[in-house]
């Protein structure tokens, strides 16, 4: 995987003769201050540390910016953060560079005006249309002081994590296996826009399509590896239970009948080749060079895609339930392993929530649909209980077709022993043998799905702090985002079941209770009735400030959300662009300097 870097840049008063020199160590001690923190608190999504780079000398000027700029290009750096304890020469010592994402720390004390020079630096990224993130202290430090404060801490991550996640992105490519999907929207947004327009301009990738026929074709071929196929193989005879069979004792008509073209028993089988195959095209595998496939070796360089499925595959062939659980999922036959932003029903829209999601968590996305509204009336009418605790408001039904990943049921443990989701390079062998415990394995309904397959089930069984994310594309606007954040419910055995078997009880459940009263989340059921897709992406955790910060780099404006101003953290530049009404800030500072790759 790319590892971009981080750079940081010392910037200093450039005044030779008794100032500069006083300043060298402090200003160099605030970079590797800044250096360490990212290092050991950040992680790509392959698991390994952020790498951050020292610009080789203090910047007092345009000459030594340029040295600093001529090392930053051969090192991989997405991001600059400046750091500074002191008054340095603005537009002099400032990254022009417009091709990196930007952050400025001016140290917040009083023998040195760092705050000044935050400023003024500030001021002039605002004129020359570079969005710049600023970060200064809310507490005064001593000049000798080495520590970082906390809140300082929160910005200088919060904008490392987000520009890593624009470098992540940057030239990989999002993968559609088929196209269209039951003319869900997010399958069939405008080819030219979504490639040319959304991915590339606004996310710096390439948008590739591989017909279904290419599953077929390596299937039929035996194009992947035999070894890993019966490793996979034994490992889901032995840890993916079958469940409930809604099929069973069903008198079907013929048209059903005659689309059943994988038996029973080979089912498993051509489930466990198509994951295999499904990951093979998205990242190659060396695997199948030496068996003579060099062109399927290579791969599509990618970093999500998704899976048409219904209905040209489904009506006839085992759905793709189990490869959109596992690619999403933390780990698989191999153990432990980087989730994949897989997205059900080839949603495109929703697949790039589900990675920003992953970018910002490093834990395993959540695919569901957003089903139903239960307000708490409703739940006493059919199950004579009230709700409590996070879901006394009323709760959202997130449940799809079997493609949610296993992380999701909650079964890993945390310190405490609560249930929980964690990083994929957290999770230990007791967390995923629990995971698959808490899953077992429905085969699909065939009304629904002819061809057969098999959808995970569980049930969420820990109440966790979660954000639901969604990106939709609004003619007129272009590409938004909405954040909700909010907590997973654990409801009775009997109101769950109740609930729960009003749909199709083969497939996973998540409880959903947005939290209400900030921002544009009033109630529950207008969280739900101003969803802007039938699909949500979900991640471990109230992330919802993390990604407003990614949203705001990208250019991409939040259409609604629920965090709190004070979590809010977006380039100063937009602070041009009004400070009373931050969502129409967002929208225009959005507007004016458009797509971040033009």
């Amino acid at each position: 995987m790319n590892h971009p870097r981080i750079g940081i840049r010392p910037t200093i008063d450039g005044r030779w003769g008794g100032v500069r020199e006083s300043l060298e160590a402090q200003t160099m001690n605030m970079a590797k201050s800044a250096a360490k923190l990212i290092s050991e608190n950040l992680r790509y999504p392959d698991g390994e540390p952020v790498e951050v780079v020292i610009s080789p000398t203090t910047i007092g000027g345009g000459g030594e910016a340029a040295i600093c700029e001529e090392y930053f290009a051969k090192e991989n750096v997405v991001g600059t953060l400046t750091v500074t304890p002191c008054w340095c020469y603005g537009t002099e010592t400032m990254d022009l560079n417009p091709n990196t994402i930007k952050a400025v720390w001016g140290f917040n004390g009083t023998e040195r005006p760092g705050a000044v020079y935050l400023a003024a630096v500030m001021a002039a990224y605002a004129q020359r249309g570079l969005p710049a993130f600023s970060i200064y202290g809310t507490e005064v430090q001593d000049k000798d002081g080495s520590g970082i404060t906390e809140d300082v801490e929160k910005k200088i991550l919060d904008f490392a994590r987000a520009a890593v996640g624009v470098g992540i992105m940057k030239n990989k490519s999002y993968v559609n296996i088929g196209a269209v999907s039951m003319g869900i929207a997010g399958s069939v947004v405008n080819v030219d826009f979504l490639q040319k327009y959304f991915l590339q301009k606004y996310l710096g990738m390439r948008t590739e399509w591989v017909d279904m026929t290419e599953v077929l074709r390596r299937i039929n071929l035996e194009i992947y590896d035999p070894e890993e196929y019966k490793k996979a193989l034994a490992w889901v005879k032995e840890n993916c239970k079958e469940g409930y069979d809604t099929n069973a004792g069903k008198n079907f008509p013929e048209v059903i009948t005659k689309s059943r073209f994988i038996p029973d028993d080979k089912q498993w089988e051509f489930c466990v080749k198509h994951a295999l195959i499904v990951r093979d095209i998205l990242y190659g595998n060396p695997k199948l060079n030496d068996l003579g496939w060099h062109e399927e070796a290579l791969g599509r360089n990618a970093i999500a895609g998704g899976f048409q499925g219904q209905r040209m595959w489904t009506d006839w062939l085992p759905n793709a339930d189990f490869t959109e659980a596992i690619m999403a999922s933390g780990f698989n036959w191999n153990g432990k392993k980087m989730p994949t932003p897989f997205a059900t029903e080839n949603d495109t829209l929703n697949g790039v929530a589900m990675m920003f999601g992953w970018l910002s968590t490093g834990k395993a996305p959540i695919f569901s649909d957003v089903r139903t509204y239960w307000s708490p009336e409703a739940v006493k009418r059919v199950s004579g209980k009230e709700l409590s605790g996070y879901a006394k408001n009323g709760i959202i039904h997130l449940i799809n077709s079997g493609a949610s990943c296993l992380d999701a049921s909650a079964a890993a443990k945390d310190e405490k022993g609560n249930g929980t989701m964690k990083e994929w390079w957290n999770l230990t062998e007791a967390d995923i043998k629990a995971c698959c415990e808490a899953t077992d394995w429905c085969r699909a309904n065939y009304e629904y799905f002819r061809g057969g397959g098999f959808s995970s089930h569980f049930r969420t069984a820990a109440e966790m702090p979660v954000t639901m994310i969604r990106v939709n594309i609004v003619e007129g606007v272009g590409p938004t985002l909405q954040v909700i954040e909010g907590h997973t419910c654990v409801l009775d055995n009997d109101v769950h079941k109740i609930l729960d078997e009003r749909t199709d009880r083969t497939w996973p459940t998540t409880w959903f209770a947005p939290k209400i009263g900030v921002g544009a989340a009033d109630s529950v059921y207008n969280v739900m009735a101003k969803w802007g897709a039938n699909h949500g992406a979900t991640v471990e955790g109230h992330v919802g400030d993390r990604l407003l910060t990614l949203a705001s780099m990208l250019r991409i404006p939040v259409a609604f959300h629920n965090v709190e101003e004070e979590r809010i953290f977006r380039p100063h530049s937009f602070n041009g662009f009004g400070t009373a009404d931050l969502e129409g800030q967002d929208y225009r500072a959005c507007a004016y300097y458009g797509p971040l790759y033009k």
